[in-house]
């Protein structure tokens, strides 16, 4: 993926909010309304960034890639 989503501020935001939910899985606060919110709108910015995730698989490497990364350094 060419583009860096951990600068994007959906993706803080989603960390933040990550941290302060108590929640120690990221599945399972994606899961729930507000976590939903922040990877929806960080979808959004993705395709302004031009990456095309109308493709399940994209979307679910992608969202995979989220998960990955909110649990390795917003934990």
């Amino acid at each position: 993926m060419s583009w860096d989503f951990t600068e994007d501020a959906a993706f803080l935001a989603l960390c933040d909010a990550f941290k302060e939910s108590g929640e120690t899985s990221a599945i399972e606060f994606l899961a729930n309304g507000e976590g939903a919110f922040h990877f929806q709108e960080l979808t959004q910015n993705a395709a302004g960034e031009g990456l095309d995730l109308s493709d399940s698989d994209d979307l679910e490497d992608f969202q995979q890639e989220v998960l990955e990364t909110l649990e390795a350094i917003c934990s």
